[in-house]
């Protein structure tokens, strides 16, 4: 399967980079729709919007804690409405900003001294009407908690929680209770918000007391960590503000809320404006715990002296377990509600709504195709793939980093990054299959027919290897067997494939061994070619030695029993040297590096004229020419088929022959025209001492032939 894809992406190569980094891209973002990967991505934005909160001008905010302390000196938890007015008169006292409640005190007081009386007379109505109404006339001059609360409540702008309830059950009567109403401006789509079909709020005397009314409830992500508090949330047909929310318009002494549909969903308060996200919720930074102590004072100490919180918009709630008001943060740790609503109010008042826009979508997946398809482009050139993934991957995360940072605008952080990798990996696994592929290919072809060092050169540097064609000047080297075609008629075919295979094995390591290769057998024929696939210097010399080598082990060969029996023939060779175009002949299916050009056919002639010559190595003139003529014998001329002018011809000088008789053949070859009857003696004489010289013997009979 990987060759198929990596043959499929070979071919469409040009259109499958654009093609292969959307179907990236999309893959991803299918996946990134999973649960975990939305985790993923939730812990991503925790470590984008991590820094410390800049400084804000006008009221702070201020977190009086119920903490272990105040229950043990003010009494155990729940505390009653009096002990919790208590602590309201001395907030009030100290004139914060506004106050926002992180309590929900639903229901009437049960435990006051008039609470109980009132109690009790409800209890005696049935049985003693007169002492049902004079206890009921005694409640009425008995402190009440309500009462305490509501009057402590009115001293400031006070803001009351609530929670969503999915049970349906009315709330308070308008008329007792303050509610600022949401002005909408547009078709602003509502339809993520937080719903539930009911809303239990404080007793109605306290929600009459109170200037605001803002919802508690915080929702818990899959890891049940909360990240995240309502500014907006939707009960039965009604838009109910968060209680950070209603802390923050009390403080800017707004009236009414106006919610604007435009390019990003704005809603505005006085002079507070703040991005509302599409499920209404704002997306809290993370902080650390220090700043939590920094802001906090104990609700014991605020009894003594409250002074601290002047000006300021106060939240009053518990860091104490009991009462149930520890939420799991992103950290893992458990955080008091009432911090994390202070978070809210402090994000609200200097506007920081981190919000992921509309066209976050569109700009994540255009980037993440880009960066896909560059990093694929990068790997398949051989580029610094691996640098450019990093820095693609690094840029895009510290623009997401700025982004958040900054003006609090979400854009994924591991998509493009993801994309980036997946790409590489994708490409890199093809590309190497590819490779792989590629170098099994020239091994194949390259193998048996070069050195290994050249094999393995060649493999680490593809780029020497041009297979599409090159012009090179190369000594082509071709080779056959005298009777070969005879002795397979004669020969049985087992004795003959185990005889030619070890010819084949023994000539194919010589002209590798010289730095030749092998371009293709065919029969008992080598055809060799010197200085290619890659350079090769002095070229005709290495094919002359390769030659002489050759004929050595040939001879040598054929002195053995089983070529004696078979009556193996001469070898005969023929090289010349010419520019020939070689390159890769068959194309992706089966490499055959191949050459063509005149070098090659004048090669193929030169070595069937050995026949005619009687030459055993019949060297070209242009290969001759680079090579000392002193170590060749002149064969005279030849006409080959398509050149116009004979040839010279020539071989290397045989071994027995020293210097005087070579001096002696060359003046009788330069007689045979000036003077035939002179050198026919002069080569009969050299025939007397060289029977076995065909060369000589061929000149004899010519001239003999030329004398009648």
């Amino acid at each position: 399967m990987p060759i198929v894809l990596s043959q499929l992406y070979g071919r469409l190569r040009p259109a499958a980079r654009p093609l292969t980094a959307i179907g990236l891209t999309s893959l991803l973002w299918l996946l990134s729709a999973l649960p975990q990967a939305a985790m993923l991505r939730e812990y991503s934005y925790d470590a984008l919007l991590q820094r410390q909160s800049a400084p804000q001008d006008g009221p702070g905010v201020r977190v009086v804690d119920i903490d272990r302390a105040s229950l043990e000196q003010i009494g155990p938890w729940p505390w009653s409405r009096e002990q919790l007015a208590t602590v309201v008169e001395a907030i009030a006292a100290a004139k914060p900003k506004a106050l926002a409640l992180d309590i929900l005190l639903a229901g009437p007081d049960e435990r006051s001294p008039g609470a109980l009386a009132r109690t009790l007379s409800r209890s005696l109505a049935a049985s003693d009407a007169q002492a049902a109404a004079m206890i009921g006339g005694l409640a009425q001059r008995l402190p009440d908690g309500d009462s305490l609360l509501a009057d402590a409540l009115r001293k400031m702008p006070a803001v009351l929680g609530s929670i969503l309830d999915p049970e349906p059950a009315p709330l308070p009567d308008p008329g007792h209770a303050v509610v600022a109403p949401i002005l909408i401006q547009g078709r602003p789509r509502l339809d993520g918000l937080w719903r539930e079909d009911g809303l239990a709020g404080a007793h109605p005397i306290l929600a009459k007391a109170a200037m605001g009314r803002g919802v508690l409830s915080l929702p818990g992500d899959a890891d049940a960590g909360v990240r995240r508090v309502p500014l907006l949330v939707a009960s039965g047909n009604d838009l109910h503000p968060g209680v950070a929310l209603e802390a923050a318009r009390l403080s800017a002494e707004s009236s009414s809320y106006l919610l604007l549909d435009g390019p990003t969903l704005t809603l505005r308060s006085g002079a507070l404006r703040v991005i509302l996200p599409s499920d209404g919720m704002l997306r809290l930074r993370p902080r650390p715990a220090r700043a939590y102590a920094q802001r906090s004072i104990s609700a014991i100490h605020v009894l003594r002296d409250a002074s601290a919180l002047r000006g300021h918009i106060v939240l009053l709630g518990g860091s104490a377990p009991e009462l149930g008001g520890l939420r799991p943060s992103p950290s893992g740790t458990l955080q008091p509600s009432v911090q994390m609503q202070a978070d809210a109010v402090e994000q609200i008042l200097r506007s920081d709504s981190p919000v992921r826009p509309r066209f976050a979508s569109a700009v994540e997946a255009f980037t993440a195709v880009l960066a896909a398809y560059l990093v694929l482009t990068a790997v398949l050139k051989q580029a610094r793939s691996g640098l450019l993934t990093a820095t693609l991957a690094l840029a895009w995360i510290a623009l997401s980093w700025r982004l958040a940072a900054g003006p609090g605008l979400l854009l994924d952080p591991l998509l493009v990054p993801a994309t980036a990798m997946a790409a590489y990996v994708s490409a890199s696994a093809l590309t190497a299959v590819m490779t792989r592929r590629r170098e099994a290919l020239i091994r194949r072809r390259f193998e048996q027919h070069l050195a290994p060092a050249v094999v393995q050169r060649i493999i680490e540097q593809p780029a020497l290897l041009k297979l599409q064609g090159e012009s090179r000047i190369v000594t082509a080297l071709f080779t056959d067997i005298e009777g070969f075609t005879a002795m397979t008629e004669r020969a049985a075919p087992s004795d003959l494939v185990s005889l030619l295979d070890r010819y084949i094995d023994g000539t194919s390591r010589i002209v590798v061994g010289h730095g030749g290769m092998v371009e293709k057998v065919v029969g008992d024929s080598l055809h060799c070619l010197f200085n290619a696939p890659l350079d090769l210097p002095d070229h005709p010399r290495q094919a002359l030695a390769c030659a002489l080598a050759l004929h050595a082990f040939t001879e040598q060969l054929r002195t053995e029993p089983d070529a004696v029996r078979l009556t193996l023939g001469r070898t005969r060779i023929g090289f010349e040297t010419g520019p020939v175009i070689v390159g890769d002949i068959g194309g992706g299916r089966k490499l055959d590096y191949t050459a063509h050009g005149n070098a090659m056919n004048r090669a193929a002639r030169l070595e069937a004229a050995n026949k005619e010559l009687g030459s055993r190595i019949c060297v070209g003139a242009a290969a001759a020419a680079q090579i000392d003529l002193a170590l060749l014998r002149p064969l005279g001329t030849l006409g080959l088929r398509g050149v116009e002018v004979p040839l010279a011809v020539f071989e290397p000088w045989p071994e027995d022959m020293n210097a005087e008789d070579q001096a002696y053949y060359s003046k009788a070859l330069a007689k045979r025209d000036s003077d035939p009857a002179g050198a026919a003696a002069l080569f009969e004489e050299l025939r007397t001492r060289f029977p076995q010289d065909r060369v000589v013997e061929r000149f004899c009979r010519l001239l003999r032939d030329a004398q009648g």
